[in-house]
Formats: structure tokens, C-alpha cells, sequence
């Protein structure tokens, strides 16, 4: 029997959740748009995402206002997908999410977020509060660095780009190929 689209049967927020975010790759696309991609080829090379797949998670991350699609050239015609209110809103459920993925499924810390308004040198704690101020840090105020498990050398674009300190929302520059 195939698995059901949704958890009609379930008086549960999560299941309602799950129900938009909750196939596989829609997290890794909103982490990425979270990250600053922008761009269709750039989730597709970053990812390794199927063209239909990415295609059909774009298209409900935007039907359900999480990401906007936005025109950033029209010939030929190009959109961008920008995270949008909603979308921000999953970061503290990502950072809790990757923290649980490093202390249960690896050793390996990959990328160091830090309180970029404050200037501290620390690593968020676990609910995305800054050490140093106690603030618990917005999306847009989180600096974004390469851990020391991460992979020096990668091979895409988007992974290259990512290498370098930056803060989050912000689109991020892709060498041209």
C-alpha cells in the first residue's frame, strides 16, 4: 500500500507540518534557500536533485508562501526563489535539526553559525541563543562559517561559495562555470 500525502487522521500540528515539509528533499531545498541559493540550477547542482523532483518542491514551497518566486531576467525568462517570512520562520527548527544530525549521527561539525551583530567568536547554543549576549539570534543575524569538517576542495559551485564566512538570507555568489 502506498503511503498516503497526508495525515488527515491526526489532530496534530506536526502531522500538518509534515504535510508541506515533510517529503524528502523539501528541508535540504528550504536549508539551501536558507543558506542563499537562489537560483533552480543552483539547488539542482548542490543538491543532486532530480530536475522533476526540485521542480515539484519548488513549486509547493512557493504555492505554500514558504519561498517567492521572483524575476531576475526576462529574456530568456529567469526566477529566483527567495525565502519569505514563513520560510525564515523554519530556520530554529533547521539549526535544531542539524545540531540533533551532529550530536547523534556524526562527530563531524561541517559549518559554524555565530551571532554576527555581536561579534562573538562562539557557536550558537542549541536553541539558536547567542553565548556571549543571550540573544536568541534571528536568521538574518547569523554568520555562517565553514567547520573543520567540511570538505576544503568540493567540486560545485554552490559548495565553493559556501566555504567562504557569510550571513544567512543573504543570496550567495556563485563562481561563473
Amino acid at each position: 500500500m502506498a503511503l498516503g500525502k497526508d495525515y488527515a487522521t491526526q489532530e496534530c500540528s506536526i502531522a500538518r507540518a509534515l504535510e508541506i515539509i515533510g517529503e524528502r528533499w523539501t528541508l535540504l531545498v528550504v536549508r539551501d534557500a536558507l543558506y542563499g541559493v537562489r537560483r533552480y540550477n543552483d539547488f539542482l547542482v548542490h543538491l543532486g536533485i532530480p530536475r522533476a523532483v526540485l521542480a515539484a518542491r519548488l513549486q509547493t514551497l512557493t504555492a505554500e508562501g514558504i519561498l517567492e518566486k521572483r524575476r531576475y531576467q526576462d529574456s530568456p525568462p529567469r526566477d529566483e526563489y527567495v525565502p519569505t517570512d514563513r520560510g525564515i520562520a523554519l530556520w530554529p527548527a533547521l539549526r535544531a535539526l542539524g545540531r540533533w544530525g551532529r550530536e547523534h549521527c556524526s562527530e563531524t561539525q561541517l559549518r559554524v553559525f555565530r551571532h554576527a551583530t555581536c561579534g562573538t567568536d562562539k557557536e550558537l547554543g542549541s536553541y539558536g541563543e547567542c553565548p556571549d549576549c543571550g540573544t536568541v539570534v534571528p536568521a538574518e543575524d547569523v554568520e555562517m562559517l565553514p567547520g573543520p569538517g567540511l570538505d576544503p576542495d568540493p567540486a560545485d559551485p554552490v559548495s565553493r561559495a559556501l566555504l567562504k564566512p557569510k550571513r544567512m538570507l543573504q543570496p550567495l555568489q556563485t563562481e561563473p562555470v
